[in-house]
């Protein structure tokens, strides 16, 4: 079993920031930058996926 020091050592923790940075990028352009309401949502519902 491995030992971590901290949760940012954790392989899932840190694809899951690389997921939440794709997103953020994602929800920046296109059409997501009129509708803010979905933009929120999105981005709050990958937040969730790290904390």
């Amino acid at each position: 079993m491995a030992n971590f020091n901290s949760f940012e050592e954790i392989i899932a923790w840190q694809k899951s920031r690389e997921l939440n940075s794709e997103i953020y990028f994602i929800t920046n352009r296109g059409d997501f930058v009129q509708d803010y309401g979905l933009k929120n949502q999105i981005r709050r519902a990958s937040i969730s996926i790290f904390f």
